[in-house]
């Protein structure tokens, strides 16, 4: 019995010791820090393309075979129209461009050197009209790693059409600091367009068409610190002409290195297809 009272007391006493050993060390040093996972960059591809260019459809076609070979998660597209080949419509006619479209473009091609159509992948290359080239460049930037994660979540309101999307950068590595874009992007949209063969296609299906940029052309001043998110949230009222089934947002996070990362969001979530 008194052994096993020594027991018990050098127990306790080694509790209290441990206790009053804890109890001296400042509540910030008693977690470990853990770094975030790492994440893949997805690759944004802004395409130049409009509806007098002949040579644009099958620029698209490359593009969607890229995108269904990585997935969408992965690849992201976005039609910019503008340049001389845009077309901003008429009393008869639907014109995809806009001004915005436009200052991108002379942003890369202030004097209408390329031809259309062009692209840019993730702002770190340049502008590059070899369209037969783009799969392999998708290929030798696809397997980067990203300082940061992006995420978004939408709501909207049939009533009023008005959507609300938040849009969240988690740091995965370092501190970022750039910018951060959204854009509303609209699918299956029925409008005219120039074909190959040189005949005008009045019923072409356009998808991933760019149609604003809601926070500002050139997005606004984030920074995004490792092991904390970065949130923000806008509302943006549709335009009647546009149909909100087909409607997503694309939002990304660039600064002089290029676009950190990607993700698009639809607004509805369609038969087949899950949440993410």
């Amino acid at each position: 019995m008194k052994i096993k009272n020594l027991f018990l007391g050098v127990a306790t006493a080694a509790m209290a010791m441990a206790a009053a050993s804890c109890s001296n060390i400042d509540e910030g040093d008693r977690l470990i820090y853990v770094k975030p996972a790492e994440v893949g960059r997805a690759i944004l591809i802004e395409d130049f393309t409009g509806q007098r260019c002949i040579n644009c459809p099958t620029g698209t076609e490359i593009i969607n075979s890229i995108v269904e070979t990585y997935g969408e998660d992965n690849v992201i597209a976005v039609g910019i129209h503008s340049g001389p080949l845009g077309f901003a419509g008429n009393s008869k006619t639907v014109g995809l461009m806009t001004d915005t479209g436009n200052e991108y473009y002379t942003r890369w091609d202030k004097e209408n050197k390329m031809g259309q159509p062009w692209v840019i992948f993730n702002r770190k290359t340049s502008p590059d009209s070899h369209y037969n080239n783009w799969a392999a460049m998708v290929g030798t930037i696809i397997s980067e790693k990203a300082n940061l994660s992006v995420k978004i979540a939408n709501a909207y309101d049939a009533a009023t059409r008005t959507l609300t999307t938040t849009v969240g950068a988690d740091g995965v590595n370092g501190t970022v600091n750039g910018k951060l874009q959204v854009w509303i992007v609209e699918d299956g949209v029925p409008a005219l367009q120039m074909m190959p063969d040189g005949s005008a296609n009045k019923e072409y299906i356009h998808n991933h068409v760019f149609r604003v940029a809601v926070n500002g052309t050139w997005g606004e001043d984030v920074t995004v610190k490792e092991g904390e998110t970065t949130t923000k949230q806008y509302q943006y009222v549709l335009p009647e002409a546009w149909n909100a089934d087909n409607i997503a947002i694309v939002a990304f996070v660039y600064n002089d290195g290029g676009v950190e990362n990607v993700a698009k969001k639809h607004l509805v979530v369609h038969e087949g297809e899950t949440e993410k």
